[in-house]
């Protein structure tokens, strides 16, 4: 597994190797078990608590629940859906404001032979810089999970 960040200050550009194909890795952004294993890296996201319609212009939700009980909402909608190569959706977390349609999340997986590489872009949400670093930190704990996740496949 190795992660590159690439500096961009208008957004988060990391790419990613994961030991896995590429149906494996797309599969867990998009089946609602794996999604929920992995997405809130050690926060907790209940199962009942996510939705996911994977498809353009389908809908996903869930909930990440911190150790003192305090919920954090996630939302957005997909625009793009081409398995196993690329997935694109709308991320909007609880300080979003209702009119925002937030930032944008763009995956494509590259097959490297029994390995993936994920190259994973997120655009807009008129984050600040220190947000922006937040989420960054964000993603890589939540795709230590993934790697997790794909390693036990």
């Amino acid at each position: 597994m190795t992660e590159t960040p690439q500096d961009d200050p208008h957004g988060i550009a990391l790419t990613r190797t994961f030991d896995a194909h590429r149906e494996l890795v797309f599969e867990a952004w998009t089946t609602p078990g794996h999604f929920a294993y992995w997405f809130g890296g050690e926060l907790t996201v209940p199962a009942d608590r996510l939705t996911m319609d994977v498809r353009p212009g389908g809908t996903w939700s869930l909930v990440m629940r911190t150790p003192d009980g305090t919920e954090l909402p996630f939302s957005g909608v997909y625009r793009e859906v081409a398995p196993p190569e690329r997935l694109e959706f709308t991320l909007n977390d609880t300080p979003a404001p209702r009119s925002s349609e937030g930032a944008l999340v763009r995956i494509t997986l590259t097959d490297i032979g029994d390995r993936t590489q994920m190259a994973f872009r997120q655009l807009g949400g008129n984050l600040t810089a220190e947000q922006y670093e937040q989420a960054e930190a964000g993603w890589t704990d939540f795709f230590n999970r993934l790697s997790e996740l794909l390693a036990r496949a």
